[in-house]
């Protein structure tokens, strides 16, 4: 086994653990697909099996900064933005966007994490935790992402698993 941390994300928990072998290091309450667990494109469902953390963005970006298409857009989430862009699913603070690392699994062609977008990413504080009800991505609070933000780095192995 590796001495480096990786992520391990259980969708039946609804929890996300940092974990270096047998130490957890962090952990948090998450939010995954309402849809469930799965791969194909288009599906809404979160993807199951070894990932890998392939870019980090939003460092540097204040707290509750809006991401649209990975980019940050001027905007700061407040209760006055989310009234006036009710059917916005938002994407705040930072991303890990996430790429699998298992072909015709979750990487390549129709299954492709990375293709679809993938992410854990920040979402409002008013956002429920530990039931699923995102688009497939990883939601976490924000100030619980920013935490684990600065404990990854590009490379780092994410295994999201259903038991």
């Amino acid at each position: 086994m590796s001495n480096r941390p990786f992520i391990d994300i259980s969708l039946s928990e609804q929890r996300l653990y940092l974990r270096q072998n047998t130490e957890v290091l962090f952990q948090a309450s998450v939010s995954t697909g309402l849809k469930g667990a799965g791969e194909r494109s288009g599906s809404g469902c979160t993807p199951r099996g070894w990932l890998t953390v392939k870019l980090k963005i939003g460092r540097g970006c204040p707290l509750n900064t809006v991401f649209v298409g990975r980019r940050p857009t001027g905007e700061v989430f407040s209760p006055a933005l989310a009234a006036q862009f009710p059917q916005r699913d938002w994407i705040l603070t930072r991303i890990l966007w996430l790429g699998g690392l298992e072909p015709q699994r979750n990487r390549y062609g129709a299954v492709d994490t990375l293709r679809r977008y993938i992410y854990i990413h920040g979402c409002s504080e008013s956002c429920p935790m530990g039931v699923p009800l995102s688009h497939g991505c990883v939601r976490m609070h924000n100030v619980a992402l920013m935490a684990l933000f600065e404990r990854v780095e590009n490379g780092t192995q994410v295994l999201i698993r259903v038991d």
